[in-house]
């Protein structure tokens, strides 16, 4: 049974998030790119995440690993456990907890590969070294590459074309869930530190998204987002600050402007593609999907993978090692 929306009656019912099957969004409310921007757009959750696909279990390990208050990880654990992301676990004869990757956690997998990738080639400076990425298939250390599940080519934004499906709308896209990204709350920038500038905020997020949909004037990211002028302004500054966007003259009036994604802009492509790609895997409203995309080239549904740059190979997270660096 899909959960009953917020009415006049009463709250909404809490909705099920099964680590093994895909959640049921209720009819109307909040989409599979606001669950995704949700969870990802928190850097201590990717931080706990990168963790636990390296061996983290237990409480300890992370309060080992990461510079984390109490009262931070207790409730990040809790929300990730709450999402279907960890299951919880007890050991030490039903003492301690322990936190375990389930099934719709372990899919993320692709997300942080994209995200380490990114910010490897375009952010300079790290307070915390990123980690290395080998295949096991050519044992070599690689980048990935998003090419096309259909045919197996590369894909830029340019080769995608994408719209709002039967459950999208920028008002339905909003992240469900509200937390202070990393930096915000320690004054300094950690493993993601331009990651959380894109996407760690809600208008940050939504002005990214449509760039990659086609929005190039000021008024077109004012108009589609529906946001204030001047946290359009404030937004599209930083973004031009940051080199992922380049302010040009706008050819129909030479005093505006237009603002075209950048080689770095468009880099960030595989990060987008592979969080709504989990996303809409994991959140199934009853309308359809929040967004569709075709290949230009082959013409059919864009369904995008990893690939590694040294073989070829497509990805598999079984065969993918991530080193700490030395």
């Amino acid at each position: 049974m899909t959960p009953r929306p917020a009415t006049a009656d009463g709250p909404a019912e809490p909705l099920v998030h099964p680590p093994d099957r895909p959640t049921r969004l209720a009819p109307g409310g909040t989409n599979a790119v606001g669950y995704t921007l949700g969870l990802v757009s928190d850097e201590w959750n990717l931080l706990i995440l990168r963790y636990a696909m390296a061996g983290a279990r237990r409480y300890a390990d992370w309060r080992d690993a990461l510079p984390i208050s109490h009262a931070v990880l207790t409730r990040r654990l809790a929300y990730l456990t709450e999402m279907g992301v960890f299951e919880r676990t007890r050991y030490q004869g039903g003492n301690r907890l322990a936190y375990t990757l389930t099934k719709r956690g372990r899919d993320l997998w692709p997300v942080l590969l994209a995200i380490w990738a990114w910010e490897a080639a375009w952010v300079p400076v790290h307070v915390e070294r990123l980690p290395r990425m080998v295949h096991r298939g050519c044992g070599r250390e690689f980048t990935p590459v998003l090419e096309c599940a259909a045919c197996g080519r590369p894909v830029e934004p340019r080769d995608v074309a994408g719209a709002f499906g039967p459950s999208g709308s920028w008002s339905r896209s909003v992240p469900a869930a509200s937390t202070r990204r990393r930096s915000e709350s320690t004054g300094t920038a950690g493993m993601f530190p331009e990651t959380m500038a894109l996407i760690g905020n809600r208008w940050s997020a939504a002005i990214l998204g449509a760039a990659f949909l086609g929005a190039r004037r000021f008024r077109d990211f004012a108009q589609w987002l529906g946001a204030p002028p001047s946290i359009v302004s404030a937004r599209l500054r930083t973004f031009c600050e940051l080199g992922v966007f380049a302010q040009e003259p706008n050819p129909e009036r030479p005093d505006w402007h237009t603002y075209r994604l950048t080689k770095k802009g468009r880099a960030f492509f595989p990060v987008a593609m592979t969080a709504l790609a989990w996303g809409q895997r994991w959140f199934r409203a009853p309308e359809g999907p929040a967004l569709v995309f075709t290949h230009r080239a082959c013409g059919q549904d864009f369904h995008g993978r990893l690939a590694c740059d040294q073989c070829a190979s497509p990805l598999r997270g079984s065969e993918v090692l991530v080193e700490s660096p030395s």
